[in-house]
């Protein structure tokens, strides 16, 4: 194993006394084209190209000597680090940081960053960046080769973002550039880059705020989900209103518990009416667009978001033929449609579905329509009885079957 391992963060501007102190006594250094390139890199050292890290980590764990690591930005920020001292290496090293890439970005378009969420963008995890640029108002997106600029741009079509685009940060070549995220996709961007993807609501942290990333949405001191709808309106959605069976907190609350909606996730609220498990969804992190076809419901909906200062995409039109153009879903809760919106949301293989019915005979049509093809099916029967506590007397009843499908070959 190496007798020392150091790690040095270079970020464009000269090496510091201590990253010039490691390199000159290294016997092996690691790194990109232009980081071995540099003039302090010993002509007798072993050089190796950082092409996969698990490699390089091999090599520098079967070394005897000092080696050394070179790497963009801060490497303890989605950089080798972690990967170095990974159990089946077992390397200790000593890390000389760097200003990271996302700091430099923030930096050269003159915003501050801690209301801002960071993302990694590989092929594999592309659609997954977009939702969080969908759910919130300022991100960070670290690209790569397949999922840059002009990819984060085809996938949010129909949603207005602002990019500026870092290209090449701390070299010769470094460009920034700010467009709309239409534009993006018209244009050949250079690796590395970063991509600030800001969104055209309101800031997302205060003043003073406490915590980096989104600000929890308590607005008005509102606290809890599956909330009534007398929160609502206290929070400013004057217009809203529960309707029907599938509008009751308690069953809200079942659905959004067996949906499980999270930070990358992307939701779709079918018959969203109220606008209210849309919000909530929204309140945990995921993006969503809520489907309705009746005017009147969308509006409840924007109000809502509004309100509680959340992003919420609302797409008008009548379930299922409207859901062709809509993007891949994760988790998908189904308010009304019956049947033939089951199964055309199936076909597009979320991993967990939900939706009710008011009687058992719609259940069983519900149930067995979204069986099979890799689904897995649960029904319970809930009951809700809304108590008057001066004199404890039932003051309204609600019934209903809550159906959920979950696909069988993903983990719990």
């Amino acid at each position: 194993m190496a007798d020392r391992v150091t790690v040095i963060g270079w970020d464009g501007s000269p090496l510091t006394r201590a990253a010039t102190a490691a390199l000159s006594g290294a016997t092996l250094v690691a790194g990109a084209a232009h980081h071995l390139a540099l003039p302090e890199v010993p002509p007798t050292a072993e050089r190796v190209r950082l092409g996969s890290v698990d490699l390089a980590a091999r090599r520098i764990a079967g070394h005897r000597g000092s080696a050394v690591v070179l790497a963009d930005g801060d490497p303890g920020f989605f950089g080798v680090v972690r990967t170095l001292r990974a159990r089946e290496h077992g390397l200790e090293v000593e890390v000389v940081p760097a200003v990271s890439s996302v700091a430099t970005a923030f930096a050269r378009a003159g915003m501050p960053w801690d209301d801002a969420q960071i993302v990694v963008a590989h092929p594999r995890t592309l659609r997954r960046a977009v939702n969080v640029c969908r759910a919130h108002h300022k991100v960070a997106v670290l690209t790569s080769p397949g999922a840059g600029p002009a990819e984060l741009a085809l996938l949010l079509d129909g949603i207005h973002r602002t990019f500026v685009i870092c290209e090449e940060l701390g070299t010769a070549r470094e460009r920034v550039t700010v467009l709309t995220s239409d534009k993006a996709a018209d244009h050949a961007w250079r690796d590395p880059n970063v991509v600030i993807v800001v969104g055209s609501g309101p800031e997302t942290a205060a003043a003073g705020g406490w915590i980096a990333g989104r600000m929890p949405a308590y607005p008005q001191g509102i606290r809890g989900w599956a909330l009534p709808a007398d929160a609502y309106r206290a929070a400013g959605a004057e217009r809203m209103q529960e309707s029907g069976e599938g509008e009751f907190p308690g069953l809200r609350a079942a659905q959004l518990a067996r949906l499980g909606p999270r930070t990358g996730d992307l939701l779709w609220d079918i018959g969203s009416g109220s606008g209210a498990l849309a919000v909530e969804a929204a309140r945990f992190g995921a993006a969503v667009l809520a489907v309705d076809d009746d005017p009147a419901a969308c509006a409840r909906t924007e109000a809502a978001a509004r309100a509680f200062g959340v992003p919420v995409q609302i797409v008008r039109g009548r379930a299922p033929h409207v859901l062709e153009r809509l993007p891949e879903p994760d988790v998908v809760r189904i308010g009304g449609g019956g049947v033939p919106v089951a199964r055309a949301v199936m076909d597009r293989r979320p991993e967990r579905i939900v939706t009710h019915a008011s009687n058992r005979d719609e259940a069983e049509a519900l149930g067995a329509a979204l069986t099979g093809d890799g689904y897995t099916v649960e029904c319970s029967l809930l009951q809700s009885v809304d108590l008057d506590t001066e004199v404890w007397t039932e003051r309204e009843r609600s019934v209903v079957f809550l159906l959920s499908a979950c696909r069988s070959d993903l983990a719990p």
